[in-house]
């Protein structure tokens, strides 16, 4: 094997006959600097790595999700398109709109990558999705230049495959969304990136484990004025009556002219409540998520919580929700159908101000004619108002005329009082 195989390093683009087998993440996991082992399932055992995943995946699956298509003034939403009810209703039968996003997108998260199995009709047209687990996925190309994957199957998460061991899928049977990477077809593990941060985390944890199953006391040594035949028997035997959490607070009896000396470092000195802050801090920074969503309100106010939260949804949310909305009309539309439809997730529910903000902005936009009554009732997730009534009137102050026009009405109201 090649040593640029070992590393993950992948061919250019432009030579088809490269392969892209094995996911780019594999090459990344493993123990870290602090001298503990990354991977999926130990990440996403520390508290602010399953926050920061819990709180994307939530927020790209609660987002509404449609299909629309181009017309001459703008777009209008298509109910009566198969992909309408897969992806806002339930994109197989096991599965709703929530379950199915929120599962694809934390393994994007995770590892870099997420895939859903295509099931089409005769037609072409896509009747259901199914989640493919990212770690058991290989991407590689045929002798023609063909993208095609290879499932391993050895349960039964999957009941579209039948026999056990490796799949062969094509590139139109795969729903394929990338993370950030080096060649544009596989993404890489934020995880498997930052395994460093991840690792110290995760030490930090043990070590404030260890420190509290301990009694929350530090280690120390028994002095014994003479020599003992057997120190192990004595050190188990101090542990076992004195050691532990459950053993705090007893009352120590030394004999023989012994002494025990309290040693090691103190948390406040090691500064550990500081240290995982800080690793806390490093992964939210990873993802992009701000100090207040994992709990960190250290530097929070009233005055920018709402400021960051508008942020959240423009510098993280969004180029999440592009990825999504551009992998999924890549893959799912026929390619007949790109020039009419497209698929759009909705965030502008979570770009809303406060209650007051929003009526104070419906109100210049109702007074200055760019808005009618029945455009603020959408916007409010309200029922319309029927034209009959007024709901699609858009009106203008009435004391607002062009200077040129000043005094016209006086002008022509002036011969009428004259004759009367």
């Amino acid at each position: 094997m090649k040593l640029s195989s070992i590393l993950g390093i992948r061919g250019a683009r432009d030579k088809p006959k490269d392969s892209f087998s094995g996911p780019a993440y594999s090459f990344f996991f493993g123990r870290s600097t602090s001298g503990k082992t990354v991977n999926e399932r130990t990440a996403m055992q520390t508290t602010a790595v399953y926050s920061c995943v819990r709180i994307l995946a939530e927020a790209v699956a609660s987002l509404p999700i449609h299909v629309y298509r181009y017309t001459d003034t703008g777009k209008e939403r298509v109910y009566d398109h198969p992909l309408y009810r897969l992806l806002h209703n339930e994109p197989n039968p096991e599965m709703t709109s929530f379950v199915f996003r929120e599962t694809l997108m934390s393994h994007l998260l995770v590892f870099g990558n997420a895939y859903a199995q295509i099931i089409r009709d005769g037609n072409g047209r896509v009747i259901s999705l199914y989640p493919l687990l990212p770690d058991k996925i290989e991407v590689d190309r045929d002798e023609h230049g063909q993208l095609y994957y290879i499932y391993s199957r050895y349960s039964d998460e999957n009941p579209n495959f039948r026999n056990y061991g490796r799949v062969y899928l094509q590139e139109q049977d795969v729903l394929h969304i990338p993370g950030l990477g080096f060649d544009g077809l596989v993404g890489y593990s934020p995880v498997a990136m930052a395994k460093n941060a991840v690792g110290m985390t995760l030490a930090c944890e043990e070590y404030g484990a260890s420190f509290f199953e301990n009694g929350a006391t530090p280690g120390g040594v028994l002095e014994h004025p003479g020599v003992l035949k057997d120190p192990g028997k004595v050190r188990e035997s101090w542990h076992s009556v004195y050691g532990g959490s459950r053993n705090a607070g007893k009352v120590a009896v030394l004999e023989e002219g012994m002494r025990y000396q309290q040693i090691g470092i103190p948390p406040e000195e090691a500064q550990f409540l500081e240290t995982r802050k800080f690793q806390i801090n490093e992964i939210a920074r990873l993802y992009r998520i701000p100090p207040h969503m994992v709990g960190d309100l250290d530097k929070s106010s009233f005055s920018n919580i709402e400021q960051q939260s508008l942020e959240f949804v423009k510098y993280t949310l969004d180029p999440w929700v592009i990825r999504w909305e551009q992998s999924l009309q890549r893959a799912l539309l026929l390619p007949q159908e790109k020039q009419e439809y497209f698929i759009k997730m909705n965030v502008n529910g979570l770009l809303r101000g406060d209650y007051q903000s929003r009526m104070a902005g419906y109100s210049v936009g109702r007074q200055n004619g760019w808005l009618s009554t029945n455009d603020i009732r959408e916007m409010e997730d309200m029922n319309l108002i029927p034209d009959e009534d007024g709901g699609s009137l858009y009106l203008i102050n009435g004391n607002m005329t062009k200077l040129k026009d000043a005094g016209l009405f006086a002008g022509k109201n002036q011969p009428e009082m004259e004759t009367e």
